[in-house]
C-alpha cells in the first residue's frame, strides 16, 4: 500500500468586520458597575460587548454555530440570555464571559426572552409558536404554554401577580395564569399581526403595535381590586364607548371571547389610539425601565418617543384645562348668557401619553434600546441594518428636547457587503473594500489600522512592496491608494463597463485588467512627476488591449507569464500568449459562466468555478477536462490555489468554504461559519490563513494548523454530525403544522439528553454486575473460609474506588440539570425499578434528597402506570414514601432555620452598617475634597 497523502488542518481563527448583525436586539448591559457605558450586540453566532465612550469591542461571548436572533439582560445585570436560531438558550455570566446553563426546549429561532422582576424566571418565544417558561435558578423547564397560532413576537410577566402576557404574528394577545398554567384571556382587537406590546401605569394599561400607524391602548382592571362588581358584563363594556364607529366593533368588543366573569382574572377595555407618524408596521415597541418614555420604530429611521403622564402631572393639565374652559365660557356668559353655564371637560388619551420628539438616525434602525440616567438624561442606542451601532442622548423634561448623537462605532466594520479581499506580500495585512470604504486590518490583532473611501470595489491587489493598494470599480475606474497617508493618488478610466478582475504579473512590473466592455487590458507601473511636488510617485500606464466578443468577468496570468487564461460571459474560458495575444486554448464544457478561475503555481493546471455549481480542473498544456467535481449547493463564488501546492479553496453562495486536491480529485475539509453567501475569500501568500467575507457583513478568519487531516476520519465525523442532527429532527411530523400529540415537557430530544441517558443506563449495568460479582465473592469468601481479595473494576477506579450505588449517584449529578427530565424520558422502563431501590438507598443515606427527589417524581409521573401494576415494585413505593417524607421535611427544616439566620444576620448588618455607612460616606467625600484640592494646587505650581 503507497502512502497516504498528509493534509492539514484548517481552522476558524477570528470573527472581525462585523460591529453589530440583524437578526438580534441590541441592550445595555452592566459591567463594572457602570450602566449605560456597554451595550451587547449579536455578532452572527457570538455576542459582542462594546464599550461606547472607547468604541472598542472588551468581551466577546462565544457562540457554537448557530446565529444570534434574541438578547435579554438579567435585572441583577450580572447574565446576559442569548437565543439562537435553532432554538436553543444560553445563560453567559457578564464577569467571566462564561455560558454555563443551556435550555433547549424550542424547535424554532427563539423571538423573545423576559425575565421576571426578581430574574428567577425566563420566558422564551419562539417562532414554533410555543412559549415556554424556565427556572433560572434550578437550571430547568418548569412548563410549556401551548395556544398561539404563529411565530411570538412578544412575552412579558407581571410585577405584583403571577401572570403573563404574550402577542403573536397570529394576531392575537394572549394572558396566561401561570399558577395553573392556562390562557385565560384571548384579546382579539387586533386585525393584523401584533409586532410589540407593553405595559405601563403601574401595569393598568396595555399599549400593543400592530402593522398599522396606531398605536392601541388598553385599560387593564384587576377583578379583585374592583368593589362594585355587581355584572362586569362584557356587552357593558362594549357598549361604554360611544363614540365609536360600527366598523370597529370588533376592535371595542373584543372579549366577547372571554369565559364566565367568576373565571376571570382581569378585564381589559380598549382606551384609544396614539397615531404614529409612521406610515408602516412597528418593529420595535418598548418602554424604559421607570415606565416613562414609551418608544417604537418602524421599517424606517424614526423612532418616535412619547411620554407616558403620571397622575400628578394629569391632574395638574386637567385643572389648567378647566381654567381654560371657565374662562371661555365666563366670556360667552358676558355676552349674553345669565346664569353660570356647566363647565365639563374631557380627558383624552392624548392627554395622558404626549409626544415628546424623534430621534433619526443615520440608516434603518433594527433595533434599539433606552437608559435613564439618573441625571434625567435619556439614552438611546441603536443598531442599525448598515452594520452601525449609535448613541444618542437627550432630555426628555426640557419643553423641546433636541436629541444629540454622543458617539458611533463605525470603524469595526463596512456599511456594506465586503466585496473583495486580498493579502500583502508578507502576510500581516488584509485588504477588504466594499461599496463605500477600503479597510486595511492587521492580521494578527485584528484591528483596523486604515480606512479609505472609494467607489464601489469589485477587485483589488497590493502592489508590489505592500506601499500602495490598487482597486478596480463597479464603474470601470482603477483606484491608486497611498496606504501610508491614506490617500487617493489617482482615478483612472480603465474600462466603459465594470471592472470584474484584475491579474497581477508574476514580474511585478505591471497587470492585467478585465472588464464587462469586452475587453482585456494590459497595464505597466510607473513613477510620474507632478508639477507641484518634487518626488516621484506611482503610477499606471496603459499597454495594450485585447479586444474581445463576450463581456469578461476573470481573467488570471500563467506563473510563467507566458499564458492569459480569460474566462468569457458566453461559459468558455480562453487561454491566450501573453507576448503576441494569439489565441492557444478555448476550454468549455460549464453550462453558467465562470465567475472564478486560478491556475496553479506550476502553470501544470487551471481549475475553474462557475454559477453552475461545478469545478472543473483542466491541464493547461492541451486543454483536456482532468475533472469536473459538483463542489456546491450554489454559485461558486471564489476560487484560488493554496501557495506551492495543487490544493485549492472553493467559496460558495451555499454559506460553505471547501478544501480540494487538484491531484487526487478529493474533498479534503469544508470549512463552515458564515450564515450567508460567501463573496470572496484570499489565501496568504505563505498559505497559512484564509480570509473571507460574506453577506452576513463579517469577515472570517482561518488559519492552517500543524495537526495532520485523514480523509476517511473527516468522512467519519461529518457524518456523525449528520446523524447528531437527525436525532434531534425524529420527532418533527412529515406534515408540517400536524402534531403528534401535546407535549408537555419543556425539554426536546438533543443528541445531549441521548448521550446522558446511555450514560445512566451503562451505570445502571456496571452497578447490576458489581453487585452479582459481590454476591459471587462472599460465597467463594464463604466456601474458602478466608477473605479472598476481589479485584475493584477500573472505572470505579478511577472514581476514587467507590461503591457502584456512588458511582450511579455520580453519573446523575454530572447530567446537566436542563436535560436531566428529557434524558429519565428516553430511559427504557427496564431500568427503572433498580433506579427506583437505589434512590431508597440513597435518600435513607440524605445524599442529594432534592436532585433524587426531582428525578424520582418525574419517574412515577411517566411510568405510573407500569409501575403500580407490578407487584414487586408495591415494598419499593412503600419504603420510598416513608423515607421520602422524612427526609423532605428534614431538609425543608434545615433551609428554614438558614433562612431564618440569614435574615437575623441582615438586620444586624443594616443596623451596624446604617450607622457606619454615614460616618464612611463622609470622611470618603473630605479625602476626595483633599485630593482634588492638592491637584489643583500641582495643576497651578505646574502652570
Amino acid at each position: 500500500m503507497g502512502l497516504t497523502k498528509q493534509y492539514l488542518r484548517y481552522v476558524a481563527s477570528a470573527v472581525f468586520g462585523v460591529i453589530g448583525s440583524q437578526k438580534g436586539n441590541i441592550v445595555f448591559v452592566t459591567l463594572r458597575g457602570e450602566k449605560g457605558r456597554y451595550v451587547a450586540v449579536p455578532a452572527c453566532e457570538h455576542v459582542f460587548i462594546w464599550d461606547l465612550r472607547k468604541g472598542e469591542k472588551i468581551l466577546i461571548l462565544q457562540g457554537l454555530k448557530q446565529e444570534v436572533t434574541c438578547l435579554c439582560p438579567s435585572p441583577d445585570g450580572l447574565h446576559l440570555a442569548v437565543g439562537y436560531e435553532d432554538g436553543s438558550i444560553r445563560i453567559f455570566s457578564l464577569l467571566s464571559g462564561e455560558g454555563n446553563v443551556t435550555f433547549n426546549g424550542h424547535k424554532a429561532a427563539i423571538t423573545t426572552l423576559k425575565y421576571d422582576q426578581l430574574g428567577g424566571r425566563l420566558a422564551s418565544g419562539s417562532k414554533d409558536t410555543d412559549v415556554i417558561v424556565w427556572d433560572v435558578i434550578n437550571e430547568s423547564g418548569l412548563y410549556r404554554l401551548k395556544g398561539h397560532k404563529d411565530a411570538i413576537t412578544q412575552a412579558l410577566f407581571l410585577r405584583e401577580k403571577n401572570l403573563l402576557v404574550t402577542s403573536g404574528k397570529d394576531t392575537m394577545v394572549k394572558w396566561w395564569d401561570l399558577d395553573t398554567q392556562h390562557c385565560f384571556k384571548t384579546m382579539v382587537g387586533h386585525r393584523t399581526e401584533v409586532w410589540g406590546l407593553v405595559l405601563v401605569s403601574e401595569e393598568k394599561r396595555l399599549i400593543t403595535g400592530a402593522s398599522d400607524s396606531e398605536l392601541r391602548v388598553w385599560d387593564i382592571a384587576y377583578l379583585q381590586e374592583i368593589e362594585d362588581l355587581e355584572e362586569p358584563d362584557p356587552k357593558k363594556i362594549k357598549g361604554s364607548s360611544p363614540g365609536v364607529q360600527d366598523t370597529l366593533e370588533a376592535e371595542d368588543g373584543t372579549f366577547e371571547m372571554d369565559e364566565a366573569p367568576e373565571d376571570r382574572i382581569l378585564s381589559c377595555r380598549k382606551a384609544g389610539s396614539i397615531m404614529r407618524e409612521g406610515r408602516d408596521r412597528v418593529v420595535n415597541l418598548a418602554v424604559e425601565k421607570t415606565g416613562r418614555i414609551l418608544a417604537c420604530h418602524g421599517t424606517d429611521s424614526v423612532l418616535e418617543l412619547f411620554c407616558i403622564l403620571s397622575k400628578e402631572e394629569i391632574k395638574k393639565k386637567m385643572d389648567k384645562k378647566m381654567k381654560k374652559a371657565r374662562k371661555k365660557a365666563k366670556l360667552h356668559s358676558c355676552k349674553g348668557e345669565e346664569e353660570d353655564p356647566e363647565v365639563n371637560v374631557e380627558m383624552s388619551l392624548q392627554d395622558e401619553i404626549q409626544r415628546v420628539t424623534n430621534i433619526k438616525t443615520s440608516a434603518k434602525i433594527k433595533s434599539f434600546d433606552l437608559i435613564h440616567s439618573p441625571q434625567g438624561e435619556l439614552k438611546a442606542v441603536f443598531l442599525l441594518q448598515n452594520n452601525l451601532v449609535e448613541l444618542y442622548s437627550l432630555n426628555p423634561s426640557l419643553p423641546t428636547p433636541q436629541p444629540v448623537r454622543t458617539s458611533r462605532i463605525t470603524i469595526g466594520g463596512h456599511r456594506s457587503d465586503v466585496r473583495t479581499l486580498s493579502f500583502s506580500s508578507d502576510n500581516i495585512a488584509v485588504l477588504s473594500a466594499a461599496a463605500d470604504s477600503i479597510k486595511i486590518w492587521n492580521r494578527s490583532t485584528l484591528q483596523c489600522i486604515r480606512t479609505m473611501t472609494c467607489e464601489y470595489a469589485l477587485c483589488s491587489f497590493f502592489v508590489p512592496g505592500d506601499r500602495q493598494v490598487v482597486i478596480g470599480t463597479k464603474t470601470g475606474k482603477l483606484q491608486l491608494y497611498d496606504l501610508a497617508s491614506g490617500n487617493l493618488l489617482e482615478t483612472i478610466d480603465a474600462h466603459d463597463g465594470a471592472l470584474w478582475s484584475m491579474s497581477l504579473s508574476p514580474d511585478q512590473r505591471g497587470f492585467v485588467t478585465g472588464g464587462a466592455d469586452k475587453s482585456v487590458k494590459f497595464w505597466d507601473f510607473e513613477l510620474v512627476k507632478d508639477e507641484n511636488s518634487t518626488q516621484k510617485r506611482l503610477s499606471v500606464k496603459q499597454t495594450r488591449t485585447l479586444q474581445l466578443d463576450e463581456d469578461v468577468l476573470c481573467v488570471s496570468y500563467s506563473p510563467n507569464q507566458k499564458l492569459l487564461a480569460v474566462s468569457l460571459l458566453d461559459c468558455t474560458v480562453k487561454i491566450f500568449y501573453v507576448d503576441t495575444l494569439k489565441f492557444f486554448l478555448s476550454l468549455y464544457g460549464h453550462k453558467l459562466p465562470v465567475i472564478c478561475m486560478d491556475i496553479s503555481y506550476d502553470g501544470a493546471l487551471i481549475a475553474t468555478g462557475s454559477a453552475d455549481r461545478n469545478v472543473k480542473i483542466w491541464g493547461l498544456d492541451f486543454g483536456d477536462c482532468h475533472k469536473s467535481l459538483f463542489a456546491h449547493d450554489d454559485s461558486v463564488m471564489y476560487l484560488q490555489f493554496v501557495p506551492k501546492s495543487h490544493l485549492f479553496f472553493t467559496a460558495g453562495k451555499d454559506h460553505k468554504i471547501k478544501q480540494w486536491d487538484a491531484d487526487k480529485f478529493e474533498h479534503i475539509q469544508t470549512l463552515e461559519g458564515h450564515h450567508q453567501e460567501i463573496w470572496c475569500l484570499a489565501v496568504s501568500p505563505s498559505g497559512d490563513y484564509v480570509v473571507s467575507s460574506s453577506h452576513d457583513k463579517s469577515l472570517r478568519l482561518w488559519e492552517r494548523t500543524r495537526e495532520p487531516l485523514i480523509l476517511e476520519e473527516e468522512r467519519e465525523m461529518e457524518r456523525e454530525a449528520e446523524y447528531e442532527e437527525s436525532v434531534a429532527k425524529e420527532d418533527q411530523p412529515a406534515v408540517p403544522g400536524e402534531t403528534q400529540g401535546d407535549s408537555y415537557f419543556t425539554g426536546k430530544k438533543t443528541i445531549e439528553t441521548v448521550k446522558a441517558a446511555e450514560r445512566i443506563m451503562e451505570a445502571i449495568e456496571l452497578y447490576r454486575e458489581e453487585t452479582a460479582k459481590m454476591k459471587e465473592h462472599k460465597a467463594i469468601c464463604k466456601a474458602a473460609g478466608k477473605e479472598v481479595p476481589l479485584p475493584t473494576n477500573p472505572i470505579l477506579m478511577a472514581y476514587g474506588s467507590i461503591s457502584p450505588s456512588a458511582y450511579v449517584l455520580e453519573i446523575f449529578k454530572g447530567i446537566r440539570s436542563s436535560e436531566l427530565e428529557e434524558s429519565l424520558l428516553v430511559l427504557p422502563f427496564s431500568y427503572v425499578p433498580d433506579i427506583l431501590k437505589l434512590f431508597n438507598e440513597f435518600i435513607q443515606l440524605g445524599s442529594d434528597v432534592e436532585l433524587i427527589c426531582r428525578c424520582l417524581f418525574f419517574l412515577l409521573r411517566i411510568h405510573f402506570g407500569q409501575i403500580t401494576s407490578n407487584q414487586m415494585l408495591v415494598p419499593v413505593i412503600e419504603k420510598l414514601r416513608e423515607t421520602t417524607i422524612s427526609k423532605v421535611s428534614q431538609v425543608r427544616d434545615v433551609i428554614g432555620f438558614n433562612m431564618a439566620g440569614l435574615d437575623y444576620l441582615k438586620r444586624e448588618c443594616e443596623a451596624k452598617s446604617e450607622v457606619m455607612f454615614f460616618a464612611d460616606a463622609t470622611s470618603h467625600l473630605e479625602e476626595k475634597k483633599r485630593k482634588r484640592k492638592k491637584r489643583e494646587k500641582l495643576i497651578l505650581t505646574l502652570t
